[in-house]
């Protein structure tokens, strides 16, 4: 191709003929089984999935921010269709039961683009057209989820879980609910024997820096596992060899491979693959500029390329050739545009094209008149919902799933109880033993004060801690169909709530009567009480916070942010009656001082008197009037139990639309 470090133009007008001998039409011809009356009856159990004129545009890339916007309102519809930038050129296709397709190419040729497109899984912002069907009929979103499994790029698990435990997990809410329990375990077992993780399945699948756990290879393992459970006819992976050494990234093909061999339809997107891993796809699907450069076998690819003048050397891997070979140049972009063209457009005519346009249009004819079809138009027009468990099996599944995760991470349980039981000894040494005089009212008032700013930043942090870590877990299974939004937040707060009702109340019970706070074990009840409910109220806030945030950093920064001016407004640093009426709306929404009142109202109401130890000094002689001087009333102790718990029920209910948004956003 000319001198070395140098990439020439292919000739368009090569003389060589760029088609290849005539094979049987047979090739495509729909899979025929016999009925068992010594008839053949057209029964396919199969899917082929086929894609025609797939086209993908987008503005840049990007999202527009504010100015874009308004900017863009203000230009003409023709400048803006000029911004549109074409990530997919009339791309068609299909995949056959069987076989196993690699969508290769260069970095920005499209091979994610195409599997995103596939498989509906495209940007908000990205617009398509073309037709994707199954077995000759077009399908949309929901459909194709019911049919396939996706495997993506990285693996993600609740790492406490034993890979076992997982896979019930999945067997739950994955497998039809018809199936009885004992049929889903015996799922469980077979998959464990098929994808070779039988010494592993006791394991725990480990936490990146923290949990000890799976390998690579074993996690994509149990990523493949995880999809095939429900034995599903049609599977897409993304990468499933990123980030694994040679080794590892030829024993997933393999795996691959073998679940093709049985009847199953694969489509992979794969970066570089060896020479060793690159012989074992059944098709390769080549990608230039988002255009399609071949569709066909391995074998078939390199003569394809011979008639084109270009051989792939000898000992050298064809991966490796047909990448550089199509790749854009830095340096050499308009030979590297012109060497595409080539090769795209000799695609376009020869006759791998014809006879693959020529199949699509048989199978969609074929497709209406499919009798007795598993995926054929009735099979996949009674697809009603995208779950296959009920609401209650769901709740049942991820509950049992929330409850095991917390369980089996002692470790986080136990850095709870020592900081817990750490903050309230301190505060019962700094403030020990306070009497009934003047100095005592402010220190009592300011431990009651730091008992619920205690509650409220350590139980809001640590929900986003948590929460964040889980919410892609959560983003990617509901959007795989496994289980609705509401499931996923109610059980996942009430498997919570043990955890963050025993700490308070041991919060509570360590410090309250070393401080000297009202001695009857009635005041002490109302106390535990409030401080409980400032407890689930900040655990509220900090679910509302993880749920809005993009990531678990902008929780950590915006949520602490938020806290302060309902800190400000709860009566201690500043007098309840003396807040600016302008911000008088937002103190509404302060739990700082509802509790704030509800704990003063519980210590002093009932205190007649009051020692007044300084001289010249106006002092309080009573408990009603250390209430009147912060413009607290007895009153309204019902009121802040009523208000803390609507706090409770508002920032959860917030925090599920939050959640939802987000799922109907992605």
């Amino acid at each position: 191709m000319g001198r070395k470090g140098e990439k020439k133009p292919l000739l368009a007008n090569s003389n060589a003929d760029n088609s290849r001998p005539e094979k049987d039409v047979t090739r495509y011809r729909s899979l025929e089984h016999s009925n068992g009356t010594g008839t053949n009856k057209q029964i396919n159990h199969s899917i082929e999935y086929t894609w025609t004129h797939m086209n993908v545009y987008t503005r840049n890339g990007k999202s527009q921010n504010f100015y874009d916007t308004l900017t863009s309102c203000c230009s003409s519809g023709l400048k803006n269709k000029t911004e549109r930038k074409q990530l997919l050129n009339d791309v068609s296709g299909s995949a056959r039961p069987g076989e196993l397709l690699a969508l290769m190419g260069s970095s920005g040729a499209g091979k994610t683009t195409l599997l995103n497109s596939l498989t509906f899984r495209s940007d908000h912002n990205v617009i398509e057209s073309g037709v994707r069907s199954i077995n000759g009929i077009p399908v949309n979103s929901k459909l194709l989820t019911a049919v396939s499994a996706y495997v993506q790029q990285h693996d993600l698990f609740i790492g406490t879980l034993t890979v076992r435990e997982h896979l019930i997990f999945q067997a739950m809410v994955r497998m039809d609910r018809h199936i009885p329990y004992e049929k889903r375990m015996a799922r469980v077992e077979d998959v464990i024997q098929e994808l070779s993780l039988s010494k592993c399945q006791n394991t725990i699948i480990g936490v990146t820096g923290r949990i000890k756990g799976l390998s690579g290879g074993e996690m994509k393992r149990l990523s493949f596992a995880s999809e095939v459970l429900t034995d599903p006819p049609l599977m897409f992976c993304d990468e499933p060899t990123s980030g694994l050494d040679s080794y590892m990234a030829q024993n997933v093909i393999s795996v691959l491979k073998s679940m093709a061999s049985k009847g199953k339809t694969i489509i992979c997107t794969i970066h570089q693959p060896s020479s060793e891993v690159y012989s074992m796809f059944d098709k390769i699907l080549l990608l230039a500029s988002g255009r399609t450069a071949f569709l066909g076998t391995p074998n078939d690819a390199i003569e394809f390329f011979k008639t084109l003048g270009v051989s792939c050397p000898k000992n050298h891997n064809p991966a490796d050739f047909f990448i550089q070979l199509l790749a854009i140049v830095p340096s050499q972009e308009q030979c590297s545009y012109e060497t595409i063209d080539t090769v795209c457009e000799a695609y376009e005519s020869s006759n791998y094209k014809r006879d693959m346009m020529e199949h699509q249009k048989q199978l969609c004819a074929a497709g209406k008149n499919t009798v007795d079809c598993s995926w054929g138009s009735n099979g996949l027009e009674n697809v009603s919902s995208p779950y296959k468990a009920s609401w209650t099996e769901q709740f049942s599944a991820v509950f049992w799933r929330s409850w095991l995760s917390i369980k089996k991470e002692p470790a986080l349980t136990k850095i709870r109880l020592i900081q817990t039981m750490l903050v309230a000894a301190l505060i019962s040494f700094i403030f020990y033993n306070q009497h009934l005089d003047q100095d005592g009212v402010m220190n009592i008032n300011g431990a009651l004060f730091m008992c619920i700013s205690n509650m409220t930043f350590q139980n809001v942090l640590a929900v986003i801690n948590v929460f964040c870590s889980e919410l892609p877990v959560f983003m990617r299974e509901h959007h795989n169909g496994m289980y609705r939004t509401d499931v996923y937040f109610l059980s996942k707060t009430l498997a919570e709530v043990p955890i963050f009702l025993v700490l308070p109340i041991l919060f509570t019970s360590i410090m309250y009567y070393i401080v000297g706070l009202n001695p009857k074990f009635t005041h002490f009840l109302v106390a535990a009480l409030f401080i409980t409910l400032v407890s689930l109220v900040a655990v509220s806030f900090g679910y509302f916070v993880s749920c809005a945030s993009g990531s678990i950093s902008v929780a950590l920064s915006v949520g602490p942010t938020i806290v302060i001016p309902f800190l400000l407004f709860g009566g201690y640093f500043l007098n309840v009656g003396s807040i600016p009426y302008y911000f008088r709306w937002l103190s509404v929404f302060s739990w700082f001082k509802y509790a704030n009142e509800g704990l003063q109202v519980n210590q002093w109401a009932d205190i007649n008197t009051i020692q007044c130890n300084r001289v010249n000094t106006t002092c309080p002689r009573s408990g009603h009037a250390v209430l009147e001087s912060n413009s607290f009333l007895e009153s309204n102790l019902t009121m802040d139990i009523a208000s803390l718990f609507l706090l409770i029920i508002a920032f959860r209910f917030m925090a599920f639309l939050a959640l939802l948004a987000r799922t109907t956003r992605k």
